[in-house]
Formats: structure tokens, C-alpha cells, sequence
């Protein structure tokens, strides 16, 4: 009887213990949901929703170091000078971002590009918009390098590419451009230019273009009315595609009046040419060529060897030669440069 006691005492002891220690028990909260980024697949790898929009954003960029040895490449003034005689360098970072929203309307795009250069031990610090533009349905407002130069495309991937200069860079702008689903296209824009050729009254420079393209490459055309100088330029091109690891290009450019140095006629002389070609000759290198020559006299080689050492980071040797006219003694250069860039 003892024994039968004391286990039905425990027993109940226990019983009291375990309702008291349930009724004390902490109740956790559950937690609250959490919004993840996701995916945005509509227009390429690398854009997210903004969280509570329908708004993509992507942001990318790169940081690249450029060291130039030899002569300069581009201006046959310089050459034989102190400062040609040591490397130049320089180290830029690159910052861009592309947001994009669909809307009855078409694609709403904002874009934005922010350069930081730092150059030969800080003697020339700049940071820079290099683009900052509006677009919806084909109509685009902002900076952005002119359409003269981007439209039919720029030059070959060289880092010294406009030794013969194709034509101008950032300026504020209005342009529509024109997609049909055949490969053809066709633009239309007013610029306010940039540097001496900023327009001064209300007549803007003016710049118009066609192209078609299809899966052998593409044939271009662009013109441009110069206001302050009131002189017209042209560029005609042609890219072809021969097979996925050999491309090549020919260029050609002529402008009104070859004794001026214009917004659009960025070359000397009447005309000027450029060519090029690229061979991706394994799935890391390719070799990139280009020549050039206007009118004036000044001849442009270069050859670089773009090389991936890893997925984002690029390494790319070039050399360049220039040929000018009689007027510079001596009459030729040779630069070397080499490249390291990490894009992201």
C-alpha cells in the first residue's frame, strides 16, 4: 500500500508539474512575410524588380586601368615631347544604371552612365555623365553620344579607335527612331552639340539615318546638318559577317567643305575611310584590326588581342601606329597600351 501510494503521488506530482510549466509555455510570433527581390527575365540577365513596383532595374559597370606607352597616337604636335617620353596611365570607374517599366505606350527606359577617372596621379580627376537619357516608344531625350556616331555603329573594338575621328560624342538631344520587324530601321534627330559647336540661336544641328540588317550583317547610312558652320556630312557602312568567329567592316565619310573642321565632318579633308576586322580565334581571345585615312594625309593601324582570363575580367595588349601628314617632324608614332578591365 505504501509503494501503490507513493507512485500515484509521483505520478500526480508530475502531471501538476507539466500543466503548470504548459500554461507558463512563451508563445513566438510567427514572422512577418518577407518580400524578395525577383527576377526580372523581360529584357536580359542581370535586371531585378524594384520590391512593390513593376519597375526592372540592372546595374552594372566596370573598373578599367589603361597604361600608354611610346608616342602619342593622335596628334603629331606632341610628338618628341617630355610628355610623351614616360607611360601615361590612367584608372576609371564606370558605374551605369538602365531601369525599365511596360507601359500602353511601349518600354519607359531611363539610363544613366556616371565615369570616374583618375589619371596620372590625380592631375586630372573627373567624374563625368557620360549618359543620362529618357525613352518611350522610339523617342529618346537626354545626353548621348551623337547619332552621326552611333548609328551606323562604332568603330572596330580598339582602344584607340578614333585616331581618325568618325564623328562626336555626349550632347543633349531629341531623336525618334523607327524598328520595323524586317530588319530595317530608320532615325531622325535634333542635337545641341557640344564644345565651339554648341548651337547658338534656335536652328539645332540635325542628323537623320537608315539601316537594314539581317543575319549576314548590315548595310547603314547617316547624315548631318551642321548649323553653325552650315555645312553637311555623311557616313556610309557596310558590316559583314563571314562566320561566327570572323567579322569585318569598311566605313566611308565625306563632308561639304575640308578646310572645316565641323560638328559632324570631325576629320580633315574632304573624305575618310576605316576598316576593320575581328577573329575570335578561341573562346577567350579574339583579334581585333583597324585602319584608317583621310584626306589630309594622317594614315591609323592597330591591332589589340582582347583575352578573357576569366569570366568578367579582360586583359587586352594593342599597338598603334600613326602616319601624318608633311607638316610634323618626325611624321610617324608608335604607342603601345595595355588594358586590364573587370566588368560587373
Amino acid at each position: 500500500m505504501n509503494i501503490k501510494s507513493l507512485l500515484f503521488g509521483s505520478a500526480a506530482a508530475l502531471v501538476a508539474v507539466t500543466g503548470a510549466r504548459a500554461a507558463d509555455a512563451v508563445v513566438v510570433a510567427e514572422p512577418e512575410p518577407v518580400e524578395y527581390v525577383k527576377v526580372c527575365d523581360a529584357y536580359g540577365s542581370g535586371f531585378y524588380y524594384i520590391p512593390g513596383t513593376e519597375t526592372c532595374l540592372k546595374i552594372s559597370g566596370y573598373v578599367r586601368n589603361d597604361t600608354v606607352v611610346g608616342k602619342d597616337p593622335y596628334d603629331g604636335s606632341n610628338v618628341g615631347d617630355d610628355n610623351t617620353e614616360t607611360f601615361w596611365n590612367r584608372t576609371r570607374f564606370t558605374l551605369r544604371t538602365d531601369a525599365r517599366t511596360e507601359t500602353e505606350l511601349g518600354t519607359l527606359k531611363s539610363y544613366a552612365e556616371l565615369r570616374f577617372n583618375f589619371t596620372n596621379g590625380s592631375d586630372a580627376e573627373t567624374v563625368d555623365l557620360n549618359e543620362g537619357y529618357i525613352e518611350l516608344g522610339g523617342f529618346r531625350i537626354g545626353a548621348v553620344d551623337s547619332q552621326f556616331t552611333t548609328f551606323t555603329g562604332y568603330l572596330g573594338d580598339i582602344i584607340n579607335d578614333d585616331v581618325v575621328a568618325e564623328g562626336r560624342y555626349v550632347t543633349n538631344q531629341v531623336s525618334y527612331t523607327f524598328a520595323g520587324g524586317n530588319g530595317f530601321s530608320a532615325t531622325v534627330g535634333l542635337e545641341q552639340g557640344n564644345g565651339v559647336f554648341v548651337v547658338d540661336d534656335y536652328t539645332p544641328h540635325v542628323v537623320a539615318g537608315a539601316k537594314f540588317e539581317q543575319a549576314w550583317g548590315a548595310v547603314s547610312a547617316v547624315g548631318g546638318y551642321d548649323s553653325v558652320t552650315e555645312e553637311w556630312a555623311g557616313k556610309l557602312r557596310l558590316d559583314v559577317k563571314f562566320s561566327d568567329t570572323i567579322s569585318a567592316w569598311v566605313l566611308g565619310g565625306y563632308k561639304s567643305d575640308g578646310d572645316k573642321t565641323g560638328y559632324f565632318g570631325t576629320w580633315n579633308g574632304d573624305y575618310a575611310v576605316w576598316g576593320g576586322a575581328a577573329f575570335k580565334v578561341s573562346d577567350k581571345a579574339t583579334v581585333n584590326a583597324q585602319v584608317a585615312y583621310e584626306d589630309a594625309g594622317k594614315f591609323a593601324a592597330a591591332l589589340n588581342v582582347g583575352y578573357e582570363l576569366v569570366p568578367g575580367f579582360r586583359i587586352t595588349p594593342e599597338i598603334n601606329y600613326t602616319k601624318f601628314d608633311d607638316g610634323f617632324d618626325p611624321d610617324d608614332a608608335f604607342a603601345g597600351v595595355l588594358r586590364f578591365q573587370r566588368n560587373f
